[in-house]
């Protein structure tokens, strides 16, 4: 049930300063957008706040800045005539009311002044394009020309223009229209539905850095396979992530099939998205195959392949953020290092567990340890529920082993007992090849269990090693 009185809210300090700033300045100003909707599907505190001003938005900014005790500076975009106010954890973002014009070529409209119906004829959804007065003499009246109410209500995405059109001006909405059926579990009118495939090859004029911002809300949604499953039939995947849709279909040759790795992967997304909010964590099964369209072979004897996918994909993941314009820093590193590690304690749950493998795993995985196993326990999707249970138990006895040696060991933020500082001053060496050999040594050494991760067992290696290669003692 919709949550329609707007007026108790309204006696919230920060919308009465709004409304008294209007009043001074004798502006017709509403609230607009996704604040509108969510107070009206009862969504929770909104912290982002659009308001519209039939004149000047940048005044009416500057005046509530002053009211406002302890607000920062205004922010003025004079490109687009808004202005923005920050207060507390809230985002109070102005614009006069205005008419749009788009080019082919291009998302940024020309704009000029406009009615409150002028603007709200230019937003993106009818459940978008609600209106709430902050003035004395109607505040809190709500103004619905699109029947946007009744949309909220059936859970429709609609566009308040012919959706042709509005999808075609700004292509972005298309990307929108999804997130938001994803994000409130609505569905897409039919209507809308037909455009977005007729314009899908306009997305081309979207920025990366616009679309990857859409695709980041789809994924931080309780189940993004529904977002992705709704861009991939709209014809919008393959123009964003086209890595994804090369691993859809399923191939038999000799009564030997492989299973459907695009829908596999949605899966382990949904999975994974029940234990983590993080972004990149859900990126990192997002791509976690992306390798085995590439290396996908069939052999007579043995059946379907993959070889070397983890590989194959990490290398992608470099690509694929560079194209998409993602940041190539850690972020970019953790995701990549999580797909090249993707299959290794599916092994070692597969096998009997030794200490050695065990401390190999913990070594090489590092910080992102924790994670990876998540992963890997997300990459079970298996629906016979015997081995499911069993993949599942594997993965309990795994994290009891790594408890075990972590705790024994101490490999996680392994550091060497012998520094090469020492065995320099040891066998008084400068910096060279042998060092490296030496310590090369004692990491397997510890690694494979043959000596405790310890400093007199590693330097006791270390002067068996030195000997072995011919260096002396200091003073020998």
């Amino acid at each position: 049930m919709l949550n329609k009185d707007f007026h108790t809210v309204l006696e919230q300090e920060v919308f009465q300063t709004l409304a008294s700033c209007a009043d001074n300045l004798s502006l017709e100003t509403y609230l607009v957008g996704g604040f509108v909707r969510d107070h009206l599907l009862g969504r929770g505190k909104a912290k982002d706040i659009d308001i519209v001003a039939v004149g000047s938005g940048i005044e009416l900014a500057k005046a509530v800045q002053k009211e406002l005790p302890g607000a920062q500076a205004v922010q003025i975009f004079k490109s687009y005539g808004t202005a923005m106010v920050n207060w507390r954890d809230i985002s109070l973002e102005f614009v006069g009311a205005r008419k749009e014009s788009y080019s082919r070529d291009s998302r940024n409209p020309k704009v000029t002044e406009g009615t409150l119906e002028d603007d709200q004829n230019r937003r993106d959804f009818t459940i978008n394009a609600l209106a709430v007065s902050l003035n004395a003499k109607d505040k809190g009246t709500l103004i619905d020309p699109f029947n946007g109410l009744e949309d909220l209500q059936n859970g429709v995405i609609k566009t308040p223009l012919e959706p042709g059109l509005t999808y075609s001006d700004d292509p972005l909405r298309m990307l929108r229209a999804i997130r938001f059926a994803a994000q409130l579990n609505f569905k897409i009118e039919a209507q809308s539905l037909k455009a977005i495939q007729e314009n899908a090859h306009r997305i081309s004029i979207i920025s990366n850095e616009r679309i990857v911002e859409e695709i980041h809300k789809i994924m931080l949604t309780p189940q993004p396979s529904h977002g992705f499953l709704m861009l991939e039939q709209e014809g919008l995947l393959e123009r964003i992530l086209p890595e994804l849709i090369q691993l859809k279909g399923i191939e038999e040759i000799e009564g030997q099939r492989h299973k459907d790795n695009f829908y596999h992967t949605l899966e382990v997304v949904d999975n994974i998205c029940l234990h983590t909010e993080n972004l990149w964590l859900r990126w990192a099964a997002l791509l976690h195959d992306i390798g085995k369209a590439p290396t996908k072979k069939f052999h007579p004897k043995i059946g379907w392949t993959f070889h070397g996918h983890e590989f194959v994909g990490s290398k992608m993941v470099y690509k694929l953020f560079k194209r998409l314009k993602m940041p190539l820093n850690e972020k970019m590193k953790y995701v990549q290092k999580l797909v090249m590690m993707s299959s290794r304690p599916i092994i070692i749950s597969e096998d009997i567990v030794t200490d050695a493998a065990v401390r190999r795993l913990v070594f090489d995985a590092g910080e992102i340890l924790e994670d990876l196993i998540t992963l890997c326990e997300a990459d079970i999707t298996t629906k016979n529920p015997a081995r499911f249970k069993r993949y599942h138990n594997n993965f309990k006895i795994v994290r009891e082993k790594i408890k075990e040696v972590e705790e024994r060991d101490r490999i996680r933020n392994f550091q060497p007992p012998v520094t090469g500082e020492m065995i320099m001053n040891h066998f008084n060496l400068r910096p060279c090849r042998e060092i490296g050999l030496i310590k090369e040594a004692i990491k397997e050494a510890i690694l494979e269990g043959e000596i405790p991760n310890e400093y007199e067992a590693a330097f006791a290696l270390m002067i068996k090693k030195g000997s072995e290669i011919g260096l002396k003692a200091h003073g020998e």
